[in-house]
């Protein structure tokens, strides 16, 4: 077992996973400690779908599908992050992006290469374990903050059983077909998925580092002790 600050400073979103089962006993390990997580009033908003053999390959199968010969049919049900990307956010996007595609080695401009590496999110980057978490339609913002905390429960509890995850926003452009192959009730949509397994250490792209700002940048300390 990992400490704390240990297992929260070692996740990182892993793009390439060891094709090792998980254990189901090991998932319903973290998924119990996960849901841990605060909750406005304990209402627990999340929903969690896990796939693994052929249930998962099968859900791929079906997107990759839409993805390759009619993604334009398919887009999100809600805003992602922004209307208009500006800075800070936007140069922070553009680094990590490619600094991705660098270690990938994609260039600028090969957009073939960069589709084939995005459809790599649909095959759960190979992972044994996926997982799709929905939440009810009728779910106010401090529902979506609750959920947030719990997905990060299941990154940093993941750690403690020597697994990695990446969570995934790029389900949500194909929701309509994870709600239809699902069998989703019309009150629920799809929020995010998230790829859970051991991380491949010989693949390139999982030696990504990500910068983060000096507490300095986004911490005001009020009084003075």
């Amino acid at each position: 077992m990992l400490s704390v600050d240990e297992a929260i400073t070692s996740r990182r979103s892993v793009r390439a996973f060891k094709t090792d089962p998980v254990p189901r006993d090991t998932v319903s390990h973290i998924l119990d400690v996960a849901s841990r997580a605060p909750s406005g009033t304990n209402t627990q908003p999340w929903h969690v779908h896990v796939l693994t053999g052929d249930s998962l390959k099968s859900l791929c199968d079906a997107v990759l599908d839409a993805f390759w010969n009619e993604p334009e049919k398919h887009q999100n049900d809600r805003l992602h992050y922004m209307d208009e990307w500006r800075d800070p956010y936007l140069a922070r996007r553009r680094k990590v992006g490619w600094d991705l595609y660098g270690l990938a080695g994609i260039g600028k401009g090969e957009r073939e290469k960069t589709r084939e590496f995005h459809s790599r999110n649909f095959k759960f980057f190979n992972a044994p374990v996926g997982m799709i978490f929905t939440i009810d339609r009728d779910m106010g913002w401090m529902s979506w903050l609750d959920y947030g905390m719990f997905l990060q429960n299941i990154c940093v509890a993941a750690r403690g059983q020597d697994l990695h995850t990446c969570p995934q926003a790029a389900w949500g452009g194909f929701h309509d077909v994870v709600e239809k192959h699902l069998g989703l009730p019309k009150a629920q949509l799809v929020h995010c998925g998230m790829s859970l397994g051991y991380e491949d250490t010989t693949a390139e792209v999982n030696k990504l580092e990500t910068d983060r700002e000096p507490l300095e940048a986004f911490v005001t300390f009020h009084g003075n002790s």
